[in-house]
């Protein structure tokens, strides 16, 4: 009954994007809660398909979203046909859901829930439905997974308590005493009914190799409450003021999601193996800190006035570069990312393979350079001043850049085949760049600063030799090829100087890689992913720093609009013929491209 319902389901405004595929909603109508240490991705039609408790990066509790059979998931569906409206609350990761049937209207509103201090010590998933109109009924599902039948739930009963057992896991399931529930190993079953006025609260708190909390759920269904207000209070803190205030807050508050208070460190996405083009091999774990990413989001958070995140996050990132050296990514508590190993599940629409761990943490990347710099220059910036431990370090980075700028290396795609990328190159002419600034400005020692510029400068002078195509009218991915790369719109941001061949690459990848509003990352990617949605906005910025404001505007209102059918969650690509969202979400990457095209082309609005 529960499977026909699901592959039955529409939402009022149906189309190609709606209908569950082979039991697979499409990426767009899912929504994120979070609290501050793991990710919750809730589907339109009232199933939980995705959580990893207690952190982003733990096995999952709920993996539906890679396996729609046999996943694990926890659903509240109406038992009859029905629509949907759904948002945010204003200013909030609190997310509501507005179910209407032939028999009347109830919403659901759900919370990764947090306290008036913060992060609570446990992870506590609360779910409130409320009658608006007539009468519906939901049905009820909690299934924890199996992660490939690796592990086998069951539960027991400890005290006055049933609780579920999930390897390590220990979770408790706490709902209103007028629902009845049905135990299981496999999970529990039930019927939550509403009526006009009626309101019912269930909700699941859990813990890894800890003593688990028993709050009634009376204080668990107030705290969701709580939580909205503590989201609005954080979001009344964005110094952004501009017309696009809306859109800038909703990608904000999804950064925020991606930040992992324990330890500062920044999640890529809160996903693994959701794949970049449907039934192909491109299938990573992204739920760890690359260097890359986080140095990003710093400076989005940055501009978004949220300095304790991004102090936090810096403080992280320098940290762990001086711990393990220059790592592509780290784990989110610190240290090195795994290997790569695999779990027997379908993966998303059949698409494998279903993996954990990452190999970027052995690749060299010039690009981490250049990252970390900006992000020290951008922190500077903010009026904010470098420890003197952190200021002899980068000293020492700067001079690693500048002996090894030369080598080839695995580009900012992560690519097998090392070459002497272009992107790379202009990271390594940023690094020294920002370093010789900040040496300026008092914040590095100015022992080799000489040195750093001097490299700087050849570094500069090899990429205009080798990098620019007469042919193409452009800079190309890697000298002696022809391919074009959309990570070159980053040079503008980076101030690599040249405005006009920078202007003509901008041209470039806009007839190569263009899709409609979309663009592919590099040439040839057409056949194999969908379009990257961080490479468009990046192209949105670099127009408007380049003074080409109107076509800037232009191109960021076909991108809103095209992104439209959207929950305010961004993945990490479209696919530009169908608008279906493809790769891991919510990726920050997508977000932070998005606060930072906007915060350009409304830059009166960006305060310090």
């Amino acid at each position: 009954m529960l499977t026909e319902l699901l592959d039955r389901w529409r939402p009022h405004d149906a189309g190609v994007l709606d209908a569950r595929v082979d039991g697979y909603l499409p990426l767009a109508r899912y929504g994120a809660l979070g609290d501050g240490r793991s990710v919750v991705l809730s589907g339109s039609d009232g199933s939980i398909d995705w959580w990893c408790v207690p952190n982003m990066d733990s096995p999952p509790l709920f993996d539906r979203l890679l396996d729609a059979d046999q996943g694990g998931r926890f659903s509240l569906i109406p038992d009859c046909d029905f629509t949907v409206e759904r948002r945010y609350r204003q200013d909030s990761n609190v997310l509501e859901t507005v179910f209407t049937t032939a028999g009347g209207r109830a919403r659901l509103t759900e919370s990764l829930n947090s306290g008036t201090a913060g992060r609570l010590p446990w992870a506590e998933l609360a779910r409130r439905v409320e009658g608006l109109d007539g009468t519906v009924r939901f049905l009820l599902t909690m299934r924890p997974g199996r992660r490939g039948d690796t592990v086998n739930p069951y539960h027991s009963t400890i005290g006055k308590h049933t609780v579920f057992h999930v390897e390590r896991v220990l979770g408790l399931f706490v709902h209103d005493p007028r629902i009845t529930c049905r135990w299981s190993d496999e999970g529990i079953t039930g019927e939550v009914a509403v009526a006009a006025g009626d309101r019912r609260t269930v909700a699941i708190v859990a813990g890894r190799d800890e003593p688990l909390v028993a709050p009634p759920i009376e204080e668990i269904d107030a705290r969701i409450d709580v939580s909205d207000a503590e989201w609005r209070d954080w979001a009344a803190g964005v110094t952004y003021q501009g017309a696009d205030r809306a859109a800038f807050l909703r990608s904000a508050l999804a950064l925020k999601l991606l930040l992992y208070s324990p330890s500062g460190a920044i999640a890529a996405a809160a996903t693994t193996s959701v794949p970049e083009g449907i039934g192909g091999k491109k299938n990573y774990d992204y739920r760890y800190a690359w260097v890359r990413d986080a140095g990003y989001t710093i400076k989005a958070f940055l501009t978004a006035g949220a300095q304790a995140e991004a102090k936090a996050a810096f403080t992280w990132l320098l940290g762990q570069l001086r711990e393990t050296g220059t790592s592509v990514c780290y784990t989110l508590g610190g240290g090195v990312v795994p290997q790569v190993s695999e779990w027997a599940m379908p993966g998303y629409r059949g698409s494998q393979p279903v993996v954990t761990g990452n190999l970027a943490t052995d690749q060299a990347q010039h690009g981490v350079y250049g990252d970390i710099f900006e992000t020290a220059s951008c922190f500077v910036a903010s009026g904010n001043i470098l420890d003197s431990a952190s200021a002899e370090f980068l000293s020492h980075l700067a001079d690693q850049c500048a002996d090894r700028w030369r080598l080839p290396d695995a580009g900012m795609w992560e690519l097998q085949e090392q070459r002497h990328y272009t992107m790379s190159k202009i990271s390594c002419w940023q690094a020294l760049a920002r370093a010789v600034e900040l040496a300026d400005q008092g914040q590095l020692p100015t022992t080799c600063r000489e040195r750093w510029q001097r490299e700087r400068d050849r570094i500069k002078a090899w990429i205009e030799a080798e990098c620019w195509s007469e042919d193409r009218q452009a800079f190309v991915m890697y000298p002696g090829g022809d391919a074009i790369d959309a990570s070159l719109a980053l040079a503008v941001r980076f101030g690599f100087d040249g405005a006009e061949r920078l202007r003509l690459t901008l041209d470039a990848i806009d007839r190569e890689l263009g899709a409609g509003p979309f663009h592919y990352r590099y040439t040839g990617m057409a056949a194999e992913e969908g379009c990257f949605l961080a490479c468009s906005f990046w192209m949105v910025e670099a127009r408007a720093l380049l003074g080409q404001r109107a076509e800037a505007r232009t191109a960021l209102d076909r991108l809103t609009a095209a992104l439209s059918h959207g929950h305010g969650i961004l993945a990490e690509m479209v696919d530009p013929d169908s608008g279906a969202f493809l790769g891991n979400l919510p990726q920050g990457l997508s977000h932070l491209a998005h606060l930072m095209a906007l915060s350009v082309l409304n830059e009166d609005a960006v305060c310090d």
